[in-house]
């Protein structure tokens, strides 16, 4: 069951009031260096702080001006810090969730490893190392991440997952992988410890919530560089103006020249890069899937290649009846009946699809044999045949040979007409199952691996985005070609082995495809790893856990569409945000620069279309819009910006007619409301 975690709100007061605190921690300058554009940021409101303490004890007059340019500079600094703390804060509140449910467990340790006998000592979960073996009994909580090695148990695994069903875990397969913090519900296991302390998986989940590992991608260190350049750039044009306006004869106040860089260097995305990252992170953490790295989530903005299993995801993964087919001389009706009265003691996934269709399709209702001399025939791996006596009437079900071979026929003698029937089944990727009553056929049933209904739909809007999918399935090519048909996927690889699915995701990154798979077993761990993303499920095995760069705690294959919408997400909102603040930036330029030298070039009056008051309210307003600007963009920054599954081509004009002409237009708009306030109340 996919479903999101409970999250904070996107204002919590709580989360609210520690970032405020976080904010003004963050002023420390060795933190913000990690942040150029802010950083220089900071440097220049202490700069103006240090002019207005000179005015204000210089009695020059100036102060009142200068004293609201520092004010403005360290708000907008203080902005930036809380935008990212907000950020920080919502992933902590999450980790102080998880933090709750880590206890110092005492864990049984067997004294004796290789021995039957199941002697223990008593210690604590800090104390273990990987190969430690462990016993747990029902209502103990396993100590510490493991695989099972003998036995199998109900598992509650709600305080990892959320989810109050309890799961079942066993030695030996794909879901023996267990993890510290659970509780065993019922029967006996022994666990083989495959983490070290305060390595658990709890562990590196509550670090990754709270970012502690989070570093920079490349797509951020890239766009980091670009904005240090263009705060370079700016700097050297403010230099370059403070010598033009001496040049000149404009008398031009340092405090007005460095607030004028401020207002120009790209400061909101500066001040937004963080929080988009850390929120990126927190909308796949509230989706129930942990992402070991930041790098991670943006690789699945970037995935063009979805490698699917079949069964679980594009499929139920249990074959449903679909379809009764009788014999001539036997109505559809009379058939139903027989799989009916066959069927009410199979308690299979496929059994239960069979009564279903009867109940649903056919009307009928369970007899009830409460008294009657009946006898049950149950399923069995060697007759591969079940059914019902009773009275006179022998009724089977099962494979069509066995089926064959109990009314005494063989493929040869058989009626043309049920083997042909089971023929078009079995091309068309169905699997036949043949009915008898007392030696006679009556019919077949059309037992079909169901595609999810939504799947298509899902698909086309894949495309749409410029994503192939391809199913892997262990089916032969027939069978794979109905569902890959069925299912509307691009392309599909029949008879997969694990080398199949390591060689395809090779040759498509050599073609510089970026390709994202999912998988639960040991055998997906080579492909896991060398995928681009790779997905594990929380209840598979440690090996694949830990091959991938992502692990989905609902265990639910068809979430890997969701990721790769959230990855572009992330990209989107990232891009969208720097294409505002750099349109920003230009239109701030053609804002400001003709209100400062107007004066001593009245050409630049043709430029002066916003009609600002003075060069002082122009600069002050400027500070003003800079600061609340980033403050206005935190909720889009923390939320995300909407996806749809549009082509690219179609994002990017979206992009810039919304962000980019919208950064140009509000500017304009928000300087020049904040110039009338300004002017009005007298502040310049």
């Amino acid at each position: 069951m996919t479903h999101e975690t409970t999250a904070p709100a996107l204002f919590n007061g709580a989360i609210l009031f520690q970032a405020i605190k976080d904010a003004l921690a963050k002023l420390n300058p060795k933190t913000l260096a990690r942040n150029p554009v802010i950083f220089v940021t900071e440097v220049v409101a202490a700069l103006v702080t240090a002019f207005w303490l000179r005015d204000l004890f210089g009695q020059t007059g100036t102060a009142w001006f200068s004293g609201q340019i520092a004010a403005w500079l360290w708000f907008t600094v203080l902005f930036a810090n809380f935008a990212e703390a907000v950020a920080e804060g919502r992933g902590k509140a999450q980790a102080e969730a998880l933090r709750r449910t880590r206890t110092d467990t005492m864990a049984k340790r067997l004294i004796i490893p290789e021995s039957n006998d199941r002697v223990f000592s008593m210690v604590s979960a800090s104390k273990l190392y990987p190969g430690d073996l462990v016993l747990v009994e029902t209502g103990d909580v396993i100590p510490a991440d493991g695989e099972i090695v003998e036995g199998i148990a109900s598992v509650n695994e709600s305080a990892i997952t959320g989810e109050s069903a309890p799961v079942i875990r066993e030695s030996g397969g794909d879901r023996s992988a267990v993890t510290g913090g659970t509780t065993v519900l019922s029967d006996l296991i022994k666990v083989k410890i495959t983490a070290a302390p305060g390595n658990t998986f709890i562990d590196r989940m509550i670090a990754l919530v709270e970012g502690a590992e989070r570093k920079k991608t490349p797509n951020e260190l890239a766009l980091s560089i670009l904005l240090a350049g263009l705060t370079l750039i700016f700097l050297i044009a403010v230099v370059t103006l403070w010598g033009l306006a001496g040049y000149s004869g404009t008398t031009l106040s340092i405090t007005v020249l460095v607030a004028l860089l401020v207002t120009l260097i790209p400061t909101t995305i500066g001040g937004l890069l963080s929080a988009i990252g850390i929120a990126g992170m927190d909308r796949l953490i509230r989706f129930n899937v942990i992402a070991t790295s930041g790098r991670a989530v943006e690789a699945a903005g970037d995935v063009d290649t979805l490698l699917l299993d079949k069964t679980g995801t594009i499929t139920y993964g249990n074959r449903l009846a679909t379809a009764f087919i009788p014999v001539s001389g036997v109505t559809e009706k009379q058939l139903a009946e027989a799989i009916l009265m066959a069927s009410l003691s199979d308690e299979t996934p496929e059994g239960r699809s069979i009564v279903a269709l009867c109940k649903g399709s056919h009307g009928l209702v369970e007899p009830g044999m409460a008294g009657k001399n009946s006898e049950i025939i149950a399923f069995s791996a060697s007759t591969r045949i079940s059914g019902i006596d009773f009275a006179t009437r022998k009724i089977r079900k099962g494979a069509v040979d066995a089926i064959l071979k109990y009314a005494g026929l063989d493929a040869k003698n058989a009626p043309s007409e049920f083997m042909q029937t089971v023929e078009r089944i079995s091309r068309t990727g169905g699997t036949p199952l043949g009915v008898a009553e007392n030696g006679t056929l009556l019919g077949v049933i059309h037992l079909k691996d169901v595609v999810k209904p939504d799947i298509k739909e899902r698909f086309n809007a894949l495309r749409a985005m410029g994503i192939r999918t391809v199913m892997v399935t262990g089916d032969n090519p027939i069978t794979a070609a109905t569902i890959a048909s069925e299912a509307g996927v691009d392309d599909f690889i029949a008879e997969a082995t694990p080398e199949d699915k390591l060689a395809y995701i090779r040759e498509e990154q050599k073609s510089g495809r970026m390709i994202a798979m999912c998988g639960d077993g040991t055998n997906d761990a080579p492909a896991l790893a060398q995928a681009d993303v790779g997905v594990a499920m929380q209840s598979g095995t440690q090996a694949a856990r830990e091959a991938g760069n992502m692990v989905d705690l609902d265990s639910n294959p068809t979430k890997l569409i969701e990721i790769v919408e959230i990855g572009k997400q992330l990209l989107m909102t990232r891009g969208s945000l720097t294409t505002f603040s750099i349109a920003n930036d230009v239109a701030k330029y053609f804002a400001i620069i003709p209100a400062l030298f107007v004066a001593t070039y009245p050409q630049l009056n043709a430029l002066n279309v916003m009609h600002l008051a003075s060069p002082q309210s122009a600069i002050l307003s400027a500070i003003i819009f800079n600061a609340l600007i980033i403050i206005a963009l935190i909720p889009l920054a923390l939320k995300g910006i909407s996806y749809r599954p549009v082509g690219a081509s179609a994002l990017l004009r979206r992009n810039l007619l919304i962000y980019g002409l919208g950064g140009l237009v509000v500017p304009f708009i928000g300087i020049k409301a904040i110039d009338l306030i300004v002017a009005s109340l007298h502040l310049a």
